[in-house]
């Protein structure tokens, strides 16, 4: 029932098989959709040559630079996506960062740069990108980001990012108001603590899964294919009804007390 065939998705926060966004891409290629695929570029080179081994089973058509610090980068990216593609249908935000001296400690301690820096990368580049997006996009289009627990209840070692979440899911609610007009949705998916390289920076990351082990009516904490499952379906047509959104997918923890 789940069909994403002659969909075009633009896949972005790839860094290793481990990423969230990689088990997201893996999902909707199986799903039936075109991919288009960006990566942060540096000097050497290396994430370039990374990701791109990586997802070459996938065979993204689009295979593209972006630092989204970089508006020049954007425009670049959208503008050789609309020759490319002409129009496409979903984007995936997974991007995040924090300077890890502002995610443990006291949360006053945060420095300006810091907190300036987590907001700009994990929260305002989804509006940046939603921006260049929408004229490219086609009616019926989703916008998929990935967030957290953290953005509504404190978690440890988590600062800075806590506050940059929050201001992801309110921006979802934001740009799923202003783009519904358009029929284009926009969702957020909350997942339980996953060990990618983002979530290492997290000091105590490996406590956070063994204590969902043990709380989440699961019994267990998810998956990045479980993640993948959850943003294609909210990529395709079965979700037509849902925008504005915030879908745990975190084997039930969020529901606990204690």
């Amino acid at each position: 029932m789940l069909n994403l065939t002659g969909k075009k998705a633009l896949v972005t926060g790839i860094a290793n098989n481990r990423s969230i966004a990689w088990g997201i891409a893996q999902q909707l290629h199986q799903a039936g959709a075109e991919l288009g695929v960006t990566y942060l570029p540096d000097e050497k080179g290396r994430f370039e040559k990374k990701v791109r081994e990586l997802v070459e089973p996938l065979h993204p058509t689009i295979f593209l630079p972006c630092n989204v610090q970089n508006d020049e980068q954007i425009d670049a990216l959208f503008a050789s996506l609309g020759e490319k593609w002409g129009k496409f249908d979903i984007l995936i935000h997974c991007l995040a960062f924090a300077n890890k001296d502002d995610l443990s400690g006291e949360f006053s301690a945060t420095s300006r740069a810091g907190f300036s820096t987590a907001l700009e990368i994990s929260s305002y580049s989804l509006t940046r990108l939603a921006k260049a997006a929408k004229p490219l996009m086609n009616e019926g289009g989703a916008i998929v980001t990935l967030s957290y627990l953290g953005g509504v209840k404190v978690i440890p070692n988590y600062n800075v990012m806590g506050v940059a979440k929050a201001a992801l899911e309110m921006s979802v609610r934001y740009l799923a108001s202003e783009l519904g007009s358009s029929n284009i949705r926009v969702n957020a998916i909350s997942a339980g603590p996953i060990r990618t390289l983002a979530s290492s920076a997290v000091g105590g990351i490996l406590d956070m899964i063994h204590h969902v082990e043990e709380i989440a009516p699961l019994k267990r904490t998810v998956t990045q294919t479980e993640v993948g499952n959850a943003a294609a379906f909210l990529c395709s047509d079965l979700a037509s009804g849902i925008t504005g959104q915030v879908l745990y997918v975190d084997a039930g923890y969020e529901i606990m007390g204690m």
